[in-house]
């Protein structure tokens, strides 16, 4: 599958465009001039002063409730908070080797290449977003096809890098289709053109590209819950810049508090939630709710616990690296502890506290 993680198929100026690396910067808080923000869920810091330049993705989470409010300002008044928008995981990966970038958002297997040979970032998971399930799936044109096979010899569209590729990759090689089909790298945004444009017969994303895809008629023929099922798990994680979360303590941990009282919102208050997530993605709340359930939310506590990342998700981490490996996304897997080591436990930890 080494050569199908590298072919990428340009049929029309639309397939060969590459998005931004970002959509634009923005201060704290909704965009349009009707937005107000919310009361800090918890007691008032305003001994913070860091100046902090945060990566954010159009994925249903807490982080999009947290800057909808925000709640970082609210919390937090004498810190400088600056808000970029990423396509994908891969562009924000090139933002942290850049220096550009002090916490973002991506997934769990684009996390992975950043910690992996040859890149070695100096960064460190800090947050799990969400669990990835539903949420981010494989949609085909054609409903007459009903099995990966059927895929054999068609164009399927992914942004290259994402946890959306690494699952399509692991679906591929289980149903026996490495090399057989065409990968076509295209950034979220980018797909339902194409797709309209009958350049491309499938595409593996999440929300809310997926639903615009499942719309216009597409079919889901599997998910990341199944291949997660199958031994890949995928996450939406936040990564943080080493030297940023050792001189920025105090604000990781009123960080993950915002988070952890976001996630609740969602878990508890989901109605409530969906307006502000609704805002930041540019549709309806009750739109938002289903795309909801294509998750799993988790607290501060289970985060801080001993099968995320209080322990266990280094594992993960690295069965993630021993895929990438195989398809040649990464140059060598480091050891478990490597990737131990490439989390840090402590903002959800004091956020739980």
């Amino acid at each position: 599958m080494k050569s199908a993680l590298r072919k990428v198929v340009a049929t029309s100026a639309a397939l060969s465009a590459v998005l931004a690396v970002t959509a634009g910067c923005v201060e704290s808080g909704r965009e349009d001039a009707g937005a107000s923000g919310a009361a800090c869920p918890f007691a008032v810091d305003e001994s913070v002063t860091s100046t902090v330049r945060l990566g954010f993705q159009a994925i249903p989470n807490g982080d999009l409730l947290v800057k909808d409010r925000n709640l970082l300002q609210a919390c937090l008044p004498n810190a400088t908070i600056t808000w970029s928008q990423f396509a994908s995981g891969a562009d924000v990966v090139q933002a942290f080797g850049a220096g550009s970038l002090d916490i973002g958002t991506l997934g769990s297997s684009p996390a992975t290449k950043a910690l992996s040979a040859p890149l070695n970032l100096p960064v460190q998971v800090v947050w799990i977003h969400d669990v990835i399930g539903t949420s981010e799936s494989l949609v085909v044109k054609d409903s007459s096809v009903t099995e990966l096979t059927g895929l054999r010899g068609k164009r399927v569209a992914t942004p290259f890098g994402s946890t959306a590729h690494y699952s399509l990759l692991a679906a591929l090689d289980k149903a026996g289709l490495t090399d057989q089909v065409e990968l076509i790298n295209l950034q979220p945004e980018a797909i339902p053109g194409a797709w309209q444009g009958n350049q491309i017969d499938a595409a593996w994303v999440w929300d809310p590209t997926l639903s615009k895809l499942t719309a216009a008629g597409g079919t889901v023929l599997t998910s990341s819950a199944e291949t997660a099922a199958d031994g890949a798990p995928t996450y939406d994680v936040a990564l943080a810049d080493r030297k940023f979360l050792a001189d920025n303590a105090a604000f990781a941990i009123a960080w993950a508090k915002v988070q952890d009282y976001a996630v609740a919102q969602i878990n508890d208050q989901q109605a409530e939630a969906a307006v502000s997530i609704g805002a930041q993605l540019g549709i309806a709340p009750d739109q938002v709710i289903p795309q909801l359930a294509g998750y799993e939310y988790l607290p501060a506590a289970e985060q801080a616990g001993s099968r995320y990342l209080g322990g266990g998700f280094g594992a993960d981490l690295e069965g993630t690296a021993r895929f990438l490996l195989s398809q040649g996304g990464i140059a060598a897997v480091g050891s478990e502890q490597q990737y131990r080591d490439g989390i840090a436990v402590a903002p959800a930890a004091g956020a739980s506290s």
